[in-house]
């Protein structure tokens, strides 16, 4: 669906975004974070046609941008990090004019309008001009106008900034609702919306792609949580004969209850070894209490790639 290849864009003799690559798949959900500056506009700004690469290649869709950039956008609604409107303007006659610069036959115009005021339920405020409205439903209107031509390609910058948190909720399940239809591009620098509902993260720093991993891949940190009655030696001693078993770290504990990590050698599944590793320990005599696989949580990830 999506294929950038090595895409590098200069102003002057800064680089903004420096030989990033990679492919999106149709329907796939895909959360682009970075610092401030990182070069996630950028990025979005080239996928849309706004602006050009000063290197590499962007196919959409089995379109070249260099190409074919007006059919491409023809596939893509946008919503831009500062929402963009028309303030004077009521929603509704904005929603209408958007509708006919994004091409929708003039007979079916309305019928649009009213499917994406529902959507993003803006009813209460279709007759309003836009100047009068707080900037959480201003943000609908944005995103409402993304959605009027029905696109294959959605993409958000910052989509719930300056929503509530049951707005925000709404918005998650907005965007879950498109990617039924559509493949999302997400942006935002809130990492519990990305958790929410992105199937892949793609993390930049300094204009360079650090991470592309799907969600569950993610957060795997590839260690078993152990809660035993065992000091560390006699936890050590019943793990010493497994050769995917690596550094243990004692975790403290309470009464009787002791807690480790135990990093795993190699690249198998921590829930596949998590039985042998019950075994061990029961055959050395510990109690075990509690076993299961460490999960990282995007913030950590997201500091880890920080620190790099």
């Amino acid at each position: 669906m999506i294929v950038v290849e090595d895409v590098t864009r200069n102003y002057g003799d800064f680089t903004a975004v420096d030989r990033v690559s990679f492919e999106i798949g149709r329907g796939e959900i895909v959360g682009l974070l970075g610092h401030n500056g990182a070069g996630k506009t950028t990025i979005m700004k080239m996928l849309t046609g706004y602006l050009e690469p000063s290197a590499g290649h962007i196919e959409i869709d089995g379109l070249d941008i260099g190409l074919d950039r007006m059919a491409i956008q023809r596939k893509i609604g946008y919503l831009p990090e500062n929402c963009p409107v028309y303030p004077e303007m009521p929603v509704i006659e904005y929603l209408d004019y958007s509708a006919a610069l994004h091409g929708v036959p003039r007979d079916q115009r309305m019928e649009r309008v009213r499917e994406v005021i529902a959507k993003t339920e803006l009813a209460s405020k279709a007759a309003q001009p836009i100047d009068t409205l707080s900037r959480g439903f201003r943000q609908r209107v944005g995103v409402a106008q993304a959605l009027l031509h029905r696109p294959d390609i959605l993409i958000l910058d910052e989509p719930t900034n300056g929503l509530d948190p049951s707005q925000v909720q709404h918005m998650r399940e907005l965007i879950t609702e498109a990617a039924r239809h559509a493949t999302v591009i997400l942006s935002t620098h809130i990492l519990q919306e990305v958790q929410a509902v992105c199937d892949r993260v793609i993390i930049i720093r300094g204009g360079r792609k650090v991470v592309d991993e799907r969600m569950e891949a993610l957060r795997a940190a590839h260690r078993l949580l152990i809660t035993v009655d065992a000091e560390p030696g006699r936890v050590r001693a019943a793990l010493r004969d497994m050769t995917v078993a690596g550094a243990l770290e004692h975790l403290g504990g309470e009464g009787e209850y002791r807690h480790y990590a135990l990093a795993l050698k190699g690249d198998g599944d921590p829930r596949d070894i998590a039985p042998e590793v019950a075994q061990a320990l029961l055959r050395n005599g510990c109690q075990l209490y509690g076993l299961q696989s460490e999960q990282r949580s995007l913030e950590s990830v997201f500091i880890e790639t920080a620190a790099q």
